[in-house]
């Protein structure tokens, strides 16, 4: 027998000085719809059971646990360099902010 679908959505605000938070969770047609708007906004979907077993116990708005920091943030940083996103304090030598953008 198949396993429902599940998927999870986090969202992250750099300027709240907070970790990341469950912005969406559900299962079956919720988790398609969840997945299709990120596709549709160009999100990159990062597929891992392992990591979904560990955060699937949380509530939206919940803030992710602290020994997933590591891995969320390097997923996120994935996802940002995908869609030419850099943070701010990203800056060349000559202190110019560096765009992946160009």
């Amino acid at each position: 027998m198949e396993q429902e679908k599940t998927a999870i959505a986090l969202k992250y605000d750099e300027s709240s000085g907070r970790a990341p938070s469950v912005s969406a969770k559900g299962t079956g047609k919720v988790a398609d719809d969840i997945v299709a708007m990120a596709e549709e906004m160009g999100i990159y979907v990062h597929k891992d059971p392992v990591l979904l077993k560990n955060l699937e116990n949380l509530r939206e708005g919940d803030t992710i646990p602290k020994p997933l920091f590591m891995i969320i943030s390097e997923i996120l940083a994935y996802s940002y360099y995908l869609q030419g996103k850099t943070p701010e304090m990203w800056r060349d030598s000559e202190g110019t902010h560096v765009n992946m953008k160009g």
